[in-house]
């Protein structure tokens, strides 16, 4: 199946405790705002993503499709 990469950028700086709840995605830290970047199977996939995020009190800013190259 194939995989989409995907950049979710988030509100304020995730601790280390949450960026632990997704460990198949890289994480960066900027000015307050972090992004989370990884392959998603599906987009039951991200919806599970943006769920936890949610659940966890995280405000979602911007969610991008990155092209293959």
């Amino acid at each position: 199946m194939p995989m989409t990469r995907m950049l979710i950028r988030v509100d304020g700086e995730l601790t280390d405790e949450l960026v632990s709840a997704f460990p198949h995605l890289t994480t960066r830290t900027h000015r307050a705002q972090t992004t989370l970047v990884g392959d998603m199977t599906d987009q039951e996939e991200l919806q599970g993503v943006l769920n936890l995020l949610n659940s966890l009190g995280i405000d979602v800013v911007e969610i991008v499709t990155i092209p293959e190259d």
